[in-house]
């Protein structure tokens, strides 16, 4: 945890309390249905909570807004990022059942009520939203236009897309014909691990 009052200074006693219960919520649930690798869990805060909350160092979601969180997985970024906005709403998707009950369990065990999950694609989402949110869930041109029509018609600022993904991007976000900015994580966060990773902006239309 001293990782995240590195970076994010802000956070409260709480805050940090329930970031150090998401870790062994999502432990204990990973035991049962894998949600990510066994390295990966080593570096939990490092690789999934510090990753997720690469997120806010680019956008401050404003309180009252809403977030769709897309092939939301084990809850990330969606959890991680609930926790550092109490006042956001989030409505975490994943089309995998199993996951989408883990992340209603753990929402629950941590009390964090600006949190929904359903199992359904993005595609089949009926509400709109202010933000969406996801992580390398799939090319640019292909995640796009599922989320494309998800924007409410009067967003907040800075409303739109921010993905996380790694490596060079400069083919993909070209494929896609998407005008999109993107920020350099290790801009933020000195960990080798984020020397590849990115978070893009696509703005809503």
């Amino acid at each position: 945890m001293n990782l995240l009052q590195h970076y994010f200074p802000e956070l409260t006693p709480q805050q940090l309390q329930l970031f150090k219960q998401l870790e062994t919520e999502f432990r204990a649930t990973n035991e049962a249905i894998n949600l990510v690798s066994r390295p990966d869990m080593d570096n939990f805060t490092e690789r999934h909570l510090l990753h997720s909350l690469g997120i806010a160092k680019v956008v401050k979601f404003p309180k009252g807004s809403t977030v769709l969180d897309v092939g939301t997985g084990g809850g990330l970024p969606g959890l991680p990022l609930a926790i550092m906005f109490p006042e956001v709403h989030f409505h975490l998707v994943d089309s995998i059942g199993k996951k989408i009950r883990a992340v209603q369990f753990m929402a629950a065990a941590l009390g964090l009520d600006n949190v929904t999950a359903e199992q359904t694609r993005a595609e089949q989402v009926r509400q709109k939203f202010d933000f969406v949110v996801s992580r390398a869930v799939a090319r640019l041109a292909t995640f796009h236009p599922w989320i494309a029509h998800r924007y409410k018609p009067q967003g907040a600022p800075g409303a739109g897309l921010y993905y996380l993904k790694g490596g060079d991007l400069t083919e993909e976000i070209a494929e896609s014909g998407l005008k999109a900015k993107v920020t350099n994580l290790s801009d933020f966060f000195s960990e080798e691990f984020y020397e590849t990773k990115k978070v893009v902006f696509v703005a809503a239309k």
